[in-house]
């Protein structure tokens, strides 16, 4: 796997990765991270491509996710300990 790109943005890490064929957009923040795969093939205009896809309102669906992976992962940590 080999890093294409990173995307900068305030409130999370963004990385994009090449591999068989495919695109992996990774996203961190703190200790949590989501990673989405799309084929290379069903992207036009290669990274630059992914780039587009990657728009506001989407990033902004990671955000809450990690939001809510936060407080599910908390909820369960603090049940045992």
């Amino acid at each position: 796997m080999r890093v294409l790109a990173e995307l900068p943005h305030s409130d999370c890490k963004i990385t994009i990765f090449g591999m068989n064929q495919k695109f992996i957009i990774k996203f961190e923040q703190g200790n949590l991270e989501q990673s989405y795969k799309i084929a290379e093939s069903d992207v036009l205009n290669g990274v630059n491509g992914v780039f587009e896809i990657l728009d506001e309102q989407f990033i902004n669906q990671v955000l809450q996710s990690f939001t809510s992976m936060r407080t599910g992962f908390n909820d369960t940590y603090n049940r045992y300990y």
